[in-house]
Formats: structure tokens, sequence, C-alpha cells
């Protein structure tokens, strides 16, 4: 990442210099549009350098800033709409001739819901005893979710899901903990794999990019605007750390409860790529919080983009905080016994 940092200094987000780095190097070049949220100041000047530097070179490319909320009310959802029209869907409309009448997104809606309906049935076989797919494995299936074609990947899912309803799974004991990954953006499925080769499962994933929240279906009514319905959803049901009111601190840690609840998580790992301002604040809050208030053991990590870069480091943290596991489980019984 030497020239994303030499546009955005080493103390940038490593994600926001990986992808500047990728830009420079023509990664990105397949690219119509970049739309920035104006919540994270790195992103920004990521993809102010990406617009600036003409690193993407399709004639019609355009890069477009949105103010997204960080509390949840009605006088922030005006203002939401009214930045997805004027910052998303007009310029999509202008540039491109997207349809983006009220029947257009309510039909965009419906094919992303057939996607969160098929990623949300392969991910509840996570909840199994003996889960029936790996946490490295659905995490590949959510990324592609956010990325690829929805009419080619449909058949996949569907497949897929099929495939699990008969599939064997691993024999218990062959995983020693299980565990909920919570935190900031994991676009690399290796930090899962990489967790799961020091003897823990993940049967969770509410980080960016998971499907723990982001991955169910939004139901419209006939009476409202669709945007209006989708602007709320995203509002209501978001988990980012952007959210900075007292009453959205207090929910995420709420979810985070409930899903290793309903999971089965044993513990958490919370993990943060280095440098991210929110999730560094977040972490830390969210850290003490779910051990002292929620009793979880917890695992806190700091890590860099390329989790290749120390992944021995990491292995080493995953496998103690296993065996600190086993332990409590271990000491549980003995006081459940007398």
């Amino acid at each position: 990442m030497e020239m994303g940092g030499y546009y955005l200094t080493a103390l940038f987000c490593e994600a926001c210099r990986a992808l500047l780095e990728r830009a420079l190097e023509g990664g990105f070049n397949f690219l119509d549009a970049v739309i920035a949220p104006e919540a994270c100041a790195m992103m920004n000047r990521c993809v102010e350098n990406i617009e600036h530097l003409n690193c993407c070179t399709k004639p019609k490319f355009f890069a477009s800033y949105c103010d997204v909320p960080m509390k949840s009310d009605e006088v922030t959802l005006k203002h939401y709409v009214l930045q997805m029209q004027e910052h998303v869907l007009k310029p999509l409309h202008e540039h491109y001739g997207i349809d983006i009448s009220d029947q257009a997104i309510r039909q965009a809606v419906e094919d992303q819901n057939k996607i969160s309906r098929l990623i949300t049935e392969i991910g509840d076989y996570r909840k199994l005893e003996q889960p029936r797919i790996t946490g490295y494995e659905f995490a590949v299936f959510c990324l592609a979710s956010y990325c690829c074609p929805k009419d080619l990947l449909i058949p996949m899912l569907e497949e897929t899901a099929e495939e699990l309803k008969t599939r064997k799974p691993e024999p218990l004991g062959t995983y020693r903990a299980r565990v909920a990954l919570v935190g900031s953006e994991v676009d690399d499925p290796m930090l899962l794999k990489l967790a799961e080769e020091s003897g823990v499962i993940v049967v969770a994933d509410r980080y960016c990019f998971g499907s723990l929240p982001g991955r169910q279906e939004i139901v419209l009514q006939p009476d409202e605007d669709a945007l209006t319905q989708v602007c709320r959803y995203y509002m209501t049901s978001g988990q980012c750390p952007r959210f900075l009111t007292t009453e959205k601190v207090d929910e995420r840690h709420a979810y985070v409860d409930k899903i290793a609840k309903e999971y089965h998580a044993d513990g958490l790992i919370i993990e943060q790529i280095k440098f991210c301002d929110y999730w560094d604040y977040g972490r830390a809050l969210m850290n003490a919080t779910m051990q002292h208030e929620y009793g979880y053991p917890t695992l806190s990590i700091d890590r860099p983009y390329n989790v290749g870069e120390s992944s021995g480091q990491i292995r080493t943290r995953i496998q103690a905080f296993v065996e600190s596991l086993e332990i409590k489980t271990i000491e549980r019984k003995e006081r459940e016994a007398k």
C-alpha cells in the first residue's frame, strides 16, 4: 500500500489505502461510478483521490458523495431520502438512463429479497449444534451476494440451499468453541478461515459485509413510496458505529447479545481494522460492555487490513482465547455439579 499511503498518509484506515492502491493500479477500471458516504472522512478522501487522479477510465464514470444518517428519527429520514434522490438515483438516471421510478425500486427490492431469503436460509444452518456450513464458507457466499449479478447468483444459492438440507455436518468436537465475529469491514474471508483453523467455528457475522444485519427481507407497504421505506429500514436496522446516539449505541450491544444467544455463541471476537475511527472507540466500548454488562468472554483485536501480514499473531491470540473458553466451560460444569 505504498502509493495509497503516499496520497493518504500511513495513519489512514488501511482499507481506504488499499482501495486507493488498487485504483491506482487500474484495478477498478470496470466501475461505472463510486458513491461514498459522508460519514467516513477517510473513505471520502480515498474516493476524492480516485476521482481527481482519474483512476477510473470509463467515459461516463462519476463519483458522488452522500450524507448518511448518524441518528434515527423522522427528521433525519427526510434528509436521508433527499440525499439518496440527489446523489444516488438522479446521477444514475442522468448518466446511464437507469429507471428510478417507484415501481423499479419495488422490483429491485423484491429481487434483493430473493437473495436475502436464500442467504438467511443458508446462514440459519449455523445455529445447529453441528453446523452444516462453516463461517468461512458462509462468508464467501455473503460477499458474493454483495457484488455478483443477482440473476447469476440466485441459481447457485438455490443449489447450495438444497445441498445443505442433506449435507453431513462435521462431528461434534471438530471445533472447540462457537464464536460470533463482530466489528469493522471484513472483505477477505481468510480472516474467518484463520479463526476456524485455530479451533473455533464462526457462527454469527456481525461485521461490515456480514449478513447480520443486512441480509434480511425488506417488506414494502403499498401506501408509502418505496424509497422512503427502504431508507427507513436501513436507518432503523443499521448497526454501524457511525450512529452516535446513546440509544443506538445501546442497541448495538443488545443486538450482539441477541445474535450471540440465537446462534449459541460461547464467546465474541471483536475486531477492528487499524485506524478505523468509528470502530476504534466502538470496539473498546463494546468489548467492555459485552464483558461486564452481558457477561460474555471476549477477544478484542486491532488487526491489519491484510490479515496475512500478522496471521501468526492473530492465530496465537485466537488459540489462547479458545483455551480460556474451554477452561470457563470446565469451571462452569464443576460449579453446576456441586
